[in-house]
């Protein structure tokens, strides 16, 4: 009888055992995946629920367990809610383990004005559009060459089959060019589908006889795009007949194989022309002195760390980490001035020495160090190679008067393979630039739409290239056509930092103008021929303040893409639309072009 009752409790107490509630025995918190911002038009149905899961720390699912508070708050059943105002609401999600252990994650509503249907406000056209502006550079083929040369594609394109004898049977020429006292600086950017050999000439046609002001000769052209220079000097006013000659070039009679190729191509993508007249020296305002242990302070956000120290006169920015997401103003290393103040239109100089351990690109910003872009008076790159001293310098006439100016370089983005780095920064020098010298500089490209220009007496292609070496960076080269009904942006060159590659949509006199009351979405359809990832961008003109801030990574198969405003503006305001394509990665690669066959905006009126 007791062997009985002993066999009862004890599967008395094995049922009750399988009543009770099964706890976790896994340590941890819990996870909430698929949190993220949503946009929903007032008076529509919102399922905060969909596509977030929450789970234990062994995996089990707590996705039913998943609770959602809301400020302003909104009355949700089942995950769902219907919000009837406009605005934004944050959102917090929470979900607690049955070991009492809590995870939350947070996500902003906004709630759009009801508006009417979605109607086309602007379709553009990509016709062809043809090149006819060549700039006064005209093609000269001589009888024993076989060549021909042609504005296409956005550039100057001389095929040449045979290049004849010597270097003058295939040439570009650019006649009558107006000389005074002053240096000259000549630019081509230039690559070839083989190596070859160019001479570059200033021809004096005033000269009697055969006379150059100068030349560069025996220039190799390789299979990415360089510049290709040539510096000479006008003792006064006078004319010159600038010459790039691609004939047949032997530099070394000694070996006949090293010599001008057959069957290859040139391509040009701009010429750029300086005329540099009078003098200046520098006036020193302000160095650096880091014995003191003060001058250099470091930031970092977006998950990263950094800090400064101070050793043997040098400033030491140690990154332990950089950011998983964000960009290069996540980190910065900012460089005092002392109690220097900066005025609008007079014209500076800084030079520095930074030595990067795994190498280093950036920015390079003198700019107020409370308001940063919004009191800027130079924007310049940083390409630091690694473990090498790399001396860093601009000359600029001042944008803005900065009371409070500090050279900022940003520099969140990490080198490729790299997830720390250590930069040393010595030598300091900031001053003022005095004298009466002055650099002219024209861009000669060979696009259906300049270069920074707005090109405003063509409302229909509001398009156009910045390019980084426009404003004299190292990096940053690209062009721009159409063809067969697509638009096409090529980058020959590609820059370390996004703004290196900009392709423009409305810009100065031709602006992209919105009208009020309204949203809109942006609706583009494009592939690469590579892969490459840009930012795409809707901001008002004047101002840095997106209303479009979003990111496309193109493969080589057309896909659309859709971004939608979520405000809406009181008045027609101009805008740009920006695609910023320049990064490390970028940089990389010898070229790569990109396709647009749509690129579509849509209104959506308020009602």
């Amino acid at each position: 009888m007791r062997n009985m009752m002993k066999g009862i409790v004890s599967l008395l107490l094995a049922v009750c055992m399988l009543a009770l509630p099964v706890l976790s025995l896994a340590e941890g918190e819990p996870t909430l995946d698929g949190v993220r911002d949503q946009s929903v038009m007032a008076g529509t149905e919102f399922d905060a629920l969909d596509g977030v899961t929450a789970a234990d720390a062994a995996g089990g699912d707590l996705t039913d367990m998943i609770m959602i508070e809301s400020t302003p708050a909104l009355d949700f059943k089942n995950g769902k809610a219907t919000p009837e105002n406009p605005g934004d609401y944050e959102l917090v999600y929470s979900v607690t383990d049955n070991d009492g252990a809590t995870t939350e994650d947070y996500a902003t509503l906004t709630v759009t004005k009801k508006t009417g249907d979605e109607v086309v406000y602007k379709a553009f056209d990509f016709s062809t559009v043809e090149v006819t502006d060549n700039h006064g550079w005209e093609a000269k083929i001589g009888e024993a060459a076989q060549a021909a040369a042609a504005l296409k594609n956005g550039a100057y394109v001389i095929d040449i089959q045979n290049p004849g004898n010597g270097d003058g049977d295939v040439q570009l020429a650019k006649a009558g060019y107006a000389l005074k006292a002053a240096d000259y600086v000549l630019k081509i950017w230039a690559k070839s589908t083989k190596p070859t050999y160019a001479h570059i000439l200033a021809r004096n046609e005033n000269a009697e006889g055969w006379e150059t002001f100068g030349g560069a000769f025996n220039v190799r052209i390789e299979e990415t795009v360089a510049p290709l220079e040539l510096s000479f000097s006008s003792a006064g006013e006078g004319s010159a007949e600038l010459l790039f000659n691609l004939g047949k070039i032997t530099p070394n009679p000694d070996n006949a194989e090293d010599t001008t190729p057959t069957d290859f191509t040139v391509t040009i993508d701009k010429i750029e022309l300086y005329e540099i007249s009078g003098e200046e020296h520098q006036v020193p305002v302000y160095t650096a002195d880091f014995t003191k242990g003060e001058g250099v302070e470091a930031e970092a956000g977006d998950g990263a760390n950094a800090s400064a120290a101070f050793e043997d006169g040098k400033a030491v920015v140690t990154i332990e980490n950089y950011p998983t997401e964000g960009g290069v103003w996540s980190v910065k290393a900012n460089i005092g001035l002392g109690d220097l103040k900066i005025e609008k239109g007079q014209k500076y100089y800084y030079s520095f020495t930074v030595n990067a351990q795994n190498g280093q690109g950036g920015e390079a910003l003198v700019e107020s160090a409370a308001r940063s872009w919004e009191c800027r008076a130079n924007f310049n790159g940083l390409n630091a190679a690694a473990g090498e001293d790399t001396v860093v310098s601009s000359v600029f006439v001042a944008e803005a008067d900065v009371d409070d100016p500090v050279i900022r370089l940003q520099i969140g983005n990490a080198p490729e393979g790299a997830s720390a780095n250590v930069i040393t920064i010595s030598n300091v020098e900031f001053g003022k630039m005095e004298g009466d010298k002055e650099t002219k500089k024209t861009i000669e490209a060979f696009m259906p739409f300049g270069p920074n220009t707005a090109n405003a007496e063509n409302k229909e292609y509001p398009w156009q290239t910045f390019n980084g070496t426009d404003e004299d960076n190292d990096r940053g080269v690209g062009t721009i056509w159409t063809d067969n009904g697509s638009f096409f942006y090529r980058i020959d060159n590609g820059g370390t930092v996004d703004w290196h590659n900009k392709l423009i949509c409305g810009f100065g006199g031709n602006p992209l103008t919105l009208a009020s009351d309204s949203y809109y979405t942006v609706e583009i359809t494009a592939k690469a021929d590579k892969p490459v990832s840009c930012g795409v961008f809707l901001n008002p003109m004047g101002g840095w303040d997106p209303r479009v801030s979003e990111g496309m990574d193109l493969t080589e198969e057309f896909q659309t893409f859709r971004f939608t405003t979520t405000d809406t503006f009181i008045m027609d305001m101009d805008f740009e639309l920006l695609f910023q394509f320049g990064s490390e990665a970028l940089s990389k690669l010898d070229d790569v072009t990109i396709e647009f066959s749509n690129v579509t905006i849509y209104q959506m009126s308020v009602m």
